[in-house]
């Protein structure tokens, strides 16, 4: 799989992609470590159960302070990274492919990072310091999941892009099940502040190798091989151009396949964000286990496993996508094709399952993890083929599908909440089928529609017209 006499797993370029997988990790366990701690720094949601269990020499206000912030006022915590993102999605896309990948995401990590220290002190100031933080945290938390996405274009060989982007990419779920594990744990034992100074110095550190370690083109990297190099750089010539060329906009919306694309991250989107919010409530709806006692250390594995498998699950699709590739078992567009399709039906199919034959406790937890990890199928399929299609504007377009990926995923939560207070005693069928629809009816249209080779509007031309 590997070209002879060029390094392989142990090369510059491999390197490259786990130190993003692990950046990746932190940023998002820096995101979710506030919906975490929350039952144990507000007293309103407090589980007598994580905090009485404290047996250190600090007293337990100390260790875990509290505070009297209204229902409304933790939406808006939780909620904030989110708008301070969205917004910034394309702008971050664009740019980009203009600046220095290595500085955008080097000090966006940084920010993050000290932001993330500073989130106890800005709860001690009040709710408008930890609010504003949290807004400012969600921009470079945007930053460097969206800007991060470029430096493939030169980086990453076309018969390698499966594996080097889905490692990285994998970090996003991998990050989840990393904090659900430990946070009980720590503020067990440690008290919550510190999950947020344990979080902001991993990411200091890894902001530091960053600087060090990562630049923006093969031919400037100093510790390369000469093989390796001429390797990436024989491989990715046509991807990328030296002068900038304005924005075919008219011809991107146009587009069909990139439409394709759009309505395949509207669909993940959907359904990542519906299991990523509703799925406690759900368990708890159905069995009655008090959700909020998640923090406890010995229930925290039950709650990170769908996302342990999510991530095996991706870095399996990046190696098999790399292989039909690199051996033409399957053309580029068929292996695009393939794992949307996976990645979209497979989650609908067991969402069903859940609904009919779900009739116990365990059965459920596996119906849920299989949708949460086969729904990681799409890191190859929907949600890398923008590379495919015009490698030229990969950043710009990446944070635009995103956004729409995104839009769908606030959609799909909002409704999920209408229907919920609509409903209360049995809306589970009406969530689960309406997902499934989104994303049965998305792959069809992905499946008619997608493409696999590079637009003619996003070849280098001498002249391109908006």
């Amino acid at each position: 799989m590997f070209r002879k006499g060029v390094p392989g797993f142990c090369s510059v370029r491999y390197g490259l992609s786990f130190l993003l997988h692990f950046c990746n990790v932190v940023i998002m366990a820096q995101n979710m470590s506030v919906s975490l701690t929350m039952v144990v720094m507000v007293n309103r949601t407090e589980p007598h159960s994580v905090t009485n269990l404290s047996a250190n020499q600090l007293p337990a206000h100390v260790k875990n302070p509290v505070y009297d912030w209204s229902p409304d006022i933790q939406g808006i915590i939780l909620s904030c990274t989110f708008y301070g993102s969205i917004f910034f999605q394309v702008p971050v896309g664009y740019f980009s492919g203009i600046y220095s990948i290595k500085k955008m995401v080097g000090c966006a990590m940084l920010l993050s990072s000290l932001f993330n220290l500073f989130i106890p002190l800005a709860a001690d100031l009040g709710k408008t310091a930890i609010i504003l933080c949290r807004v400012l945290q969600g921009i470079v938390q945007n930053t460097v999941a969206t800007g991060q996405h470029e430096i493939w274009v030169r980086w990453a060989p076309p018969l390698e892009r499966g594996r080097l982007t889905s490692i990285s990419t994998s970090g996003f779920v991998l990050g989840p099940f990393v904090v659900l594990l430990v946070t009980g744990l720590i503020c067990q034992s440690l008290g919550w502040p510190m999950v947020f100074y344990i979080f902001g110095i991993c990411g200091c550190v890894l902001c530091l190798l960053c600087f060090f370690l990562v630049y923006d083109d093969p031919k400037d990297h100093p510790c390369i091989s000469i093989s390796e190099k001429e390797y990436i750089t024989s491989s990715t010539i046509q991807q990328f151009s030296s002068r900038r060329q304005p924005l075919p906009i008219k011809t991107m919306l146009k587009s069909l396949p990139l439409w394709a694309i759009s309505v395949g991250n509207f669909a993940y989107y959907c359904t990542n964000k519906t299991m990523l919010l509703y799925v406690p409530m759900f368990i708890n709806s159905m069995f009655h286990v008090n959700i909020r006692e998640i923090l406890l250390p010995q229930n925290g594995w039950l709650s990170a496993l769908p996302y342990l498998f999510a991530w095996i699950f991706g870095i399996l699709a990046g190696q098999m996508s790399d292989f039909f590739q690199s051996r033409n078992i399957l053309s580029l567009l068929t292996i695009r094709k393939l794992f949307t399709s996976l990645g979209l039906l497979l989650p609908a199919l067991f969402s069903v399952c859940l609904l009919y034959l779900s009739s116990s406790f365990l059965s459920t937890i596996i119906f849920l993890i299989l949708i949460t990890a086969t729904l990681s199928l799409n890191t190859v399929g929907t949600l890398l083929n923008v590379l495919d299609i015009a490698p030229r504007y990969y950043g710009f377009l990446r944070g635009v599908t995103t956004l729409t990926g995104l839009m769908g995923g606030l959609m799909a939560s909002t409704l999920t909440g209408i229907i919920i207070n609509q409903d209360p005693d049995s809306p589970w069928f009406k969530v689960f089928m309406l997902l499934s629809a989104i994303n049965v009816g998305s792959s069809i249209f992905y499946l008619v529609f997608a493409a696999a080779e590079v637009q003619d509007w996003a070849r280098d031309r001498e002249q391109t017209r908006l």
